[in-house]
C-alpha cells in the first residue's frame, strides 16, 4: 500500500514547486544574447545561493522509437566535461560545502546545485560546462546505459506496483508522447547509437531552450556580469527546437483493463483526462482532487476507509503536465472485498459531487488547505527558484509564482462541480484492476 502511493507522490514530486508564496516574491530577469533567459531572485535571509537550469526537453521530445533520452541525460550530465574529469562533478559540489541533483518530467529537465553564496561563480561554472562541454561520449554512454537500465528493473520492472504509471498512460494516450513514461524502454536505451545521443544533446541542451534561476544570498549585479562570463559566448542552438504537435482526442469511451503484478494487495485505478496545466479547469480539477482524497478528512477516506470499510488507502493525484494530462484515483479493497464494489463507491461519491454543490462550510475548509499548502510550498530557497523555472519555461511568465494563488481562490463551488461533470466522466478514463499474480494463477486453475 505505502509503495503504491509512494511511486506515485515520487512521479509527481518530478514538479516540484508549481505554487506560490503567499507574500510578494521579488525577482528581476534578463536575456542574453543567445537566448538565454535568467532570473535572480534576491533573499539574503541566509548565505546560500540556489543555482538552478532548467531545459524545455522532457519525454514528450522524444522520438517514439528512443524512448527514455530526456531521463537518460539527467544522469548523463554527471559524467563530467571536457574540464572535469569523469564523476569529479559531484565531488565538486560536496567539497565547496554543496549539494546538488537533477529531475526529469516529460516536459522538462532540471538541475541545480545549493552552494554557500561565495561559490556562485563555481555553480554557474558547473551548470555553463554542462550545457557547452558534456561529456557525450562512448565509455560515459555505455557506463550510464547499465545505470538507467539497471534503474528500470529496480523501481519499474521488479517493484510492486512499479509498472502502474506506464500502463495507465499507455493506455490513456494513443497519439500523444504522453503515452510512455520518462523512463523509457530500456531496448530503445540498448540500441540508441552514440551520435544519437549526441544530436539530442545537441538539440535541446542549449541556452535558447533554457532558464538559469539564481535564488538567494546574491546580488543581481554581480549575477548578470558572471551570467554573461559563463554563458554569454555558448551558442545557441542553429535549427528549430523540437516540440511535438499532436493533439490527443476528447475521450468518449471508457477503457477498462486488468494487470497482474508482483503484489500483495489489489488497486483500483481510474485516470481521467484533464485539460492542461495552468489552464482555470486545472486548478478547479487541483482542488476536486484535493476534496476528494487529501488526507483523512476528504470525502473519499471519510466514506471509502472509516464509515464502510471498503478500503485500506485512497488517493486523488493530478499529474501536472505542459499539454492536456490525467488525474488519478485509486483505492486500496479491505481484505476480500470485489473491487467492483469498491469501484462503485469511488463512483458514487465522484457523483455526489457532480450531482450538489458542496457545502459552504466544506468549501471554505478547502479553500484554507490550499492556502497553507501554498504559503509553505514556497518557504524554501530551493522551491522557488523551481517555482521561477517552471512558470517561465510554461507560461513565459515567471510572475505566475504571485499570482498562483488568486488563480486557486477564483474557483467556486459551480466550477468544481462542472469540471467533475466534464472531466471525472466514466467515458474519459481508464480503469485498472491491479491484481497479484497469484489471482490470475487461481483464475486459470478453475
Amino acid at each position: 500500500m505505502k509503495k503504491l502511493l509512494f511511486l506515485l507522490f515520487v512521479f509527481c514530486m518530478s514538479f516540484p514547486g508549481r505554487y506560490a508564496h503567499a507574500e510578494e516574491i521579488d525577482f528581476k530577469e534578463f536575456d542574453l544574447s543567445n537566448g538565454l533567459h535568467v532570473i535572480v531572485h534576491e533573499d539574503h535571509s541566509v548565505p546560500i545561493v540556489v543555482v538552478s537550469l532548467m531545459y524545455h526537453v522532457g519525454s514528450k521530445n522524444e522520438n517514439p522509437e528512443r524512448t527514455g533520452f530526456a531521463h537518460f541525460f539527467e544522469h548523463l550530465m554527471f559524467e563530467g566535461t571536457k574540464h572535469i574529469k569523469r564523476f569529479e562533478y559531484d565531488k565538486i559540489v560536496e567539497n565547496a560545502g554543496g549539494t546538488l541533483n537533477a529531475n526529469t518530467s516529460n516536459d522538462r529537465t532540471y538541475y541545480y546545485e545549493i552552494l554557500p553564496s561565495n561559490q556562485l561563480e563555481l555553480g554557474l561554472w558547473l551548470e555553463s560546462e554542462r550545457m557547452l562541454h558534456a561529456r557525450v561520449d562512448s565509455l560515459g554512454i555505455a557506463t550510464q546505459k547499465g545505470v538507467v537500465i539497471e534503474e528500470k528493473k529496480q523501481n519499474y520492472d521488479n517493484r510492486p506496483y512499479g509498472s502502474l504509471l506506464p500502463e495507465i498512460l499507455r493506455r490513456a494516450f494513443t497519439k500523444h508522447p504522453y503515452q510512455w513514461a520518462t523512463i523509457g524502454d530500456a531496448d530503445h536505451i540498448r540500441a540508441a547509437k552514440d551520435e544519437e545521443f549526441k544530436e539530442f544533446y545537441d538539440s535541446f541542451y542549449v541556452p535558447n531552450n533554457a532558464v538559469l534561476i539564481l535564488a538567494g544570498d546574491v546580488k543581481f549585479n554581480e549575477a548578470k556580469k558572471l551570467t554573461e562570463k559563463y554563458f554569454g559566448d555558448i551558442p545557441s542552438s542553429e535549427g528549430e527546437i523540437y516540440r511535438p504537435e499532436v493533439v490527443e482526442e476528447v475521450k468518449y469511451e471508457e477503457i477498462r483493463d486488468t494487470v497482474y503484478d508482483n503484489i500483495q494487495l489489489p488497486a483500483v485505478i481510474q485516470a481521467y483526462h484533464i485539460p492542461a496545466m495552468g489552464t482555470d479547469d486545472f486548478y478547479a480539477v487541483e482542488m476536486l482532487s484535493q476534496l476528494l482524497a487529501s488526507g483523512q478528512s476528504s470525502r473519499l477516506y471519510k466514506s471509502l476507509v472509516d464509515e464502510q470499510q471498503l478500503a485500506l488507502e485512497v488517493a486523488a493525484i493530478p499529474l501536472p503536465f505542459e499539454d492536456p494530462g490525467l488525474v488519478i484515483t485509486l483505492a486500496l479493497p479491505n481484505v476480500g472485498l470485489d473491487c467492483r464494489d469498491l469501484e462503485n463507491a469511488m463512483d458514487q461519491e465522484i457523483e455526489n459531487v457532480q450531482n450538489n454543490l458542496i457545502p459552504q462550510k466544506e468549501f471554505q475548509k478547502l479553500k484554507n488547505q490550499v492556502e497553507n499548502q501554498i504559503v509553505t510550498q514556497n518557504a524554501t530557497l530551493a522551491n522557488r527558484a523551481s517555482t521561477l523555472a517552471e512558470n517561465y519555461t510554461y507560461f513565459k511568465d515567471a510572475n505566475r509564482i504571485n499570482t498562483d494563488l488568486d488563480r486557486y481562490l477564483a474557483v467556486t463551488r459551480e466550477d468544481l462541480q462542472r469540471v467533475a461533470n466534464d472531466y471525472f466522466r466514466k467515458n474519459n478514463r481508464v480503469v485498472l484492476y491491479y491484481l497479484p499474480q497469484s489471482s490470475r494463477n487461481e483464475s486459470s486453475n478453475e
